[in-house]
């Protein structure tokens, strides 16, 4: 049974305005969804600036960027998010938990600073503060 769908979101707009939902009451701490990754050196970083998939990659370890495959990149941010995500680097993957029961029907939402409780702001808007 899967237990999330990819569907349109409320919170984000333009083209692409999907999220990840869960299809049925999720429990905290359930592995919601594991997701592979490609990872590059972040010298190739610069390559991926010049696409719209800059928006979507996640730090991976001090030297690397990683494009998160599967569900993984389509997840919404959220300071107050229902869900959080450990690297599992032996397997290179991103595995995704719930933070907090999940409802059917509800947005599975995380914190895009990697840490439930970091209130940072994000780097696609620090250059609007400036």
């Amino acid at each position: 049974m899967t237990i999330i769908k990819v569907k349109t979101s409320p919170l984000s707009g333009g083209e692409f305005n999907r999220g990840v939902f869960a299809t049925i009451d999720i429990e905290k701490g359930t592995l919601i969804h594991e997701a592979p990754v490609i990872p590059y050196p972040n010298r190739d970083h610069v390559y991926i600036e010049k696409t719209i998939l800059d928006d979507y990659v996640f730090e991976y370890g001090i030297n690397h960027t990683a494009i998160v495959l599967g569900y993984g990149m389509l997840f919404n941010h959220s300071y107050h998010p229902n869900a959080t995500y450990d690297i599992n680097f032996d397997n290179h993957t991103f595995e995704f938990y719930a933070y907090k029961d999940i409802k059917a029907g509800e947005e599975i939402l995380i914190n895009y600073n990697g840490d439930v409780d970091d209130t940072e702001p994000l780097w696609f808007n620090k250059d609007e503060k400036k």
